[in-house]
């Protein structure tokens, strides 16, 4: 599985799987909910993520930082595995930048997930 597909199971469940065709009720997705919105309900993902931080006991951001939500989810967060999502999402920039290849990762997941059937506090902008 992909390192964002693991992202979209861990948040959305394994009904989610990334979005791959075929499951989460057919739902597209590029499109997020258009037109039939009955195919991928919303899923509220803070309240997700905010539980998983505490379960880890320490001090965890991840509405501004991409390794912190790696490391809430218990996914690798490690420079070789956010370069290896930074190819998935189709990263252009210079990998060895790291902090703004982190910047981008973590809008980029964002704005997927919210494109996903993911809700998203007001102050997370994507």
């Amino acid at each position: 599985m992909s390192i964002f597909g693991k992202i979209m199971s861990a948040i959305f469940g394994t009904k989610a799987d990334a979005a791959t065709p075929g499951t989460a009720g057919g739902a597209a997705p590029s499109a997020g909910s258009s037109t039939g919105g009955a195919s991928a309900p919303t899923v509220d993902v803070a309240p997700i993520l905010d539980k998983a931080v505490a379960s880890k006991g320490e001090k965890l951001e991840w509405r501004t930082s991409i390794v912190d939500l790696m490391k809430a989810l218990d996914i690798d967060s490690s420079l070789s595995a956010r370069k290896e999502l930074a190819k998935e999402l189709g990263y252009t920039g210079d990998t060895g930048d790291s902090a703004s290849m982190n910047i981008w990762l973590h809008k980029q997941v964002m704005t997927k997930l919210a494109a996903n059937g993911g809700k998203l506090p007001p102050e997370i902008k994507h």
